[in-house]
């Protein structure tokens, strides 16, 4: 059987990194795709095996370097088997303070960038006549004070994958969300520790997730056992999507 191909933006650390941990378990070459922590990625390659995966610097925002990276990607192993777009940012403010600045930049990274990824693997997996393309939104799509452009964003990566899933079903490639919720990472870690209680107390299970939570929901839709499911948003976020915007 022909080695399984995976790319995973924003593979580095965090949620990414637990993704691109899961697929080289489950037996797929680990494309690690990041836009500045090429040193993140090399760590990682060195645990999970240098055979086993490679890291890339990309500009997933822009075209250019889009497309350069799945030329490569073809170049080296010609197929994509599985996209993750985890990659993200945020630039959080009271919509009266954002700056167009940081309202373009995080549509830029999390939505166009994510257009861009799956745009370049559609290409690719409609030819193959197979594929799987799978976007990390967030539950903060529902709304989040402060979060005016990353809320948007990734609304609208989430009508993204319904857009494509019914462009691509029949190629038999198949499009879904994962949306994350209250999730330990680097991020969240870094919050000041009455912040950090006041989310948990909010969740309906009192408990933060881990990236493994994330990275297991991942790995099953890029296996066989999720061959008709598409178009779908499944949220990993402890029941918080149960009542949103409080």
């Amino acid at each position: 059987m022909e080695k399984r191909i995976a790319i995973v933006t924003g593979a580095s650390r965090g949620i990414g990194r637990a993704i691109a941990q899961k697929l080289s378990a489950d037996g797929f070459f680990v494309v690690m795709v990041v836009s500045t922590d090429i040193a993140g990625c090399e760590s990682l390659r060195n645990e999970i095996g240098k055979d086993k995966s490679s890291a890339h610097l990309c500009h997933i925002g822009k075209s250019e370097p889009v497309t350069a990276l799945f030329a490569e990607v073809m170049k080296q192993h010609g197929r994509v088997d599985v996209v993750v777009n985890n990659a993200g940012i945020i630039r959080d403010s009271m919509i009266w303070k954002m700056s167009e600045e940081d309202f373009d930049t995080v549509i830029n990274v999390n939505l166009k960038g994510t257009w861009l990824m799956c745009k370049e693997a559609a290409k690719i997996m409609k030819e193959q006549k197979s594929g799987r393309i799978i976007n990390i939104s967030s539950r903060a799509w529902l709304g989040n004070r402060g979060q005016s452009n990353y809320s948007a964003s990734k609304g609208g990566v989430n009508a993204l994958t319904r857009v494509l899933a019914l462009e691509l079903g029949k190629f038999n490639v198949l499009v879904n969300t994962v949306a994350p919720g209250l999730i330990e990472t680097p991020m969240t870690q870094a919050l000041k520790p009455e912040v950090q209680q006041q989310l948990i107390d909010a969740q309906p299970t009192k408990t933060m997730g881990k990236p493994e939570d994330v990275a297991n929901v991942v790995a099953f839709l890029s296996s066989e056992k999720a061959q008709f499911i598409t178009g779908q948003l499944i949220y990993v976020d402890g029941g918080k999507s149960i009542g949103a915007g409080s």
